[in-house]
């Protein structure tokens, strides 16, 4: 049985003993194309673009970008994962990967931890020249579910039963995504529109109808809402539109989370797409600038914190390099600056002691032996808006 709607038709499927109807979205691009780009606000997406253009354009002037995109996407992964009801912040991340205990369940901060994983290897993934396709869409979720929490639900395969979205059974769900028996048609369908075919569509544009064609889909038992976030990520670094990967939507999307999953209904039941559109062109324009405005206040850190450094004397050698380091961890032990730098942990003692001294790192286990010290001014920056719901 098929009912018809603006942007697709439900099916009646029966699951865990009920019948219910089940939403097969059609395929991309949305009917009325052509219209459909005249009428998006040109003035907004011209903003859009210039805003992720300067991004993209101090990136090109960061000394060191891989400091910033090591950073960057341990921000975003704590922020999307949050979004998924994780606890974990990003100091208990970055405790985590130095393999201190962080003061959370281990299944959240291994879950956050997944999500780094994911994205680079994605990113990896398409600088070897793999094409943004299934296959590398099922590679990533294959690394974000393969330890911890889902690892039970289908690592990097299309899920075989049905799922729903809110709601306590099929029948009450807000959202019945499509039987199994149809995934591998949709997300071909999905695949070649990445790819411009049947039609080339403006980058953000092509981003901003891929993650809600994806999230309608969701292929996956589990971890659809962080892949279809990635997603976004990888279309605009495939296409060029960012050199390094460093806008994420994640916090726009936490802020705005009730208008987020109201817009993904309208299209639904509506064919509300250039609603949908314009909240995420206004997102891109909004987290673009944020980033920017992050990236300049690094910088100046960094430039700032030198300075004192340099004041220190004599002992300033040693510690500008323990400072250097921690611009890459973001937090230490004195065993492990010792090993990353070559230095005798007597050295690097002293040089942390020199750098508690005067304000730019500090202790944060309160032990005696042992200790953990972290970049304070670094990780404040980083850590705006990054607390859970």
């Amino acid at each position: 049985m098929f009912l018809e709607t603006k942007t697709g038709h439900y099916v009646i499927v029966s699951t865990v003993g009920e019948e219910c109807k089940a939403y097969i979205p059609a395929p991309l691009p949305p009917a009325d194309f052509n219209a459909l780009l005249s009428n998006i606000d040109f003035d907004l997406q011209e903003r859009a673009n210039r805003a992720l253009g300067r991004l993209d354009g101090l990136s090109a002037l960061i000394p060191d970008i891989s400091l910033f995109i090591y950073a960057y996407i341990r921000k975003e992964a704590v922020l999307s994962s949050q979004i998924e009801g994780t606890q974990s912040s990003l100091l208990d991340l970055l405790l985590f990967e130095d393999d201190q205990i962080p003061g959370v369940p281990l299944n959240d901060v291994q879950e956050v931890s997944n999500y780094v994983a994911a994205m680079n290897h994605g990113m990896k993934l398409l600088s070897d020249g793999l094409p943004l396709s299934n296959r590398l869409i099922k590679e990533i979720h294959k690394v974000l579910l393969s330890k911890g929490r889902g690892s039970e639900k289908g690592p990097g395969e299309f899920r075989r039963s049905q799922n729903w979205i809110g709601g306590t059974r099929p029948g009450n769900a807000v959202h019945v995504p499509p039987p199994a028996e149809y995934l591998s048609e949709c997300m071909g369908d999905l695949e070649k529109f990445i790819n411009n075919k049947p039609v080339k569509t403006p980058t953000l544009v092509k981003a901003a109808l891929c993650h809600a064609q994806f999230e309608t889909i969701h292929p996956f038992l589990d971890g659809n809402g962080r892949v279809g976030r990635l997603l976004i990520a990888l279309i605009l670094y495939s296409e060029e539109a960012l050199r390094s990967p460093l806008l994420y939507l994640s916090l726009y999307f936490k802020n705005h989370r009730a208008e987020y999953y109201e817009l993904l209904q309208k299209i639904r039941k509506e064919g509300k797409w250039i609603d949908w559109i314009h909240f995420f062109l206004a997102g891109i324009k909004e987290t673009s600038e944020q980033a920017s405005e992050t990236a300049t206040k690094i910088l100046k850190l960094f430039k700032d914190d030198e300075i004192k450094v340099h004041k220190l004397g004599r002992p300033s050698g040693s510690a500008m390099r323990v400072h250097a380091y921690l611009r890459t961890k973001l937090i230490t032990s004195v065993q492990s600056a010792a090993k990353g730098l070559d230095l005798t942990e007597p050295t690097v003692r002293t040089s942390l002691e020199h750098l508690v001294r005067i304000g730019i790192v500090h202790e944060i286990s309160g032990r005696k032996r042992d200790k953990i010290f972290a970049y304070g001014g670094f990780i404040k920056i980083l850590n705006e808006e990054t607390k859970p719901l």
